[in-house]
């Protein structure tokens, strides 16, 4: 029996240092909170630092559209195992190549809209609206 339990925990450890997808009962609170009509979690939406989260993952960038406000940190995190860039189309921000569990970060200061893409695998798309 206490070599069943060894085993099991062992596999446990395994899972969860896995890269890829994470089980629910192994995915941390961030990873588990949903998020806001702004694309950041509800943590995130009542903190006074102003952030907003953007997972790279299965070749697509979620949420794929945010709106925040001017000042506000977007945070992108690479949960894909190969990797990605983030570029914006006119250049106003540009990620180096991201491996898993890489993060890239840009506060955006003036309104307006920022389409931004992967270099490497230019169809991953999405958008930032700055109010």
């Amino acid at each position: 029996m206490r070599k069943i339990r060894l085993v099991v925990a062992f596999a446990m450890l395994l899972l969860m240092a896995a890269p890829g997808p994470r089980p629910v009962w192994a995915a941390t609170a961030s990873e588990t909170a949903p998020a806001t009509a702004g694309g950041t979690s509800p943590a995130a939406a009542g903190n006074a630092s102003k952030a907003a989260e953007v997972k790279i993952d299965n070749f697509s960038f979620t949420p794929q559209e945010i709106t925040v406000k001017a000042g506000t940190t977007i945070t992108w995190t690479n949960r894909d195992d190969i990797p990605h860039t983030v570029v914006s189309n006119d250049n106003a921000f540009k990620s180096k190549a991201l491996d898993t569990d890489d993060k890239f970060t840009f506060t955006p200061t003036k309104p307006g809209t920022y389409p931004y893409f992967c270099s490497i695998h230019p169809k991953m798309t999405g958008k930032i609206v700055v109010e």
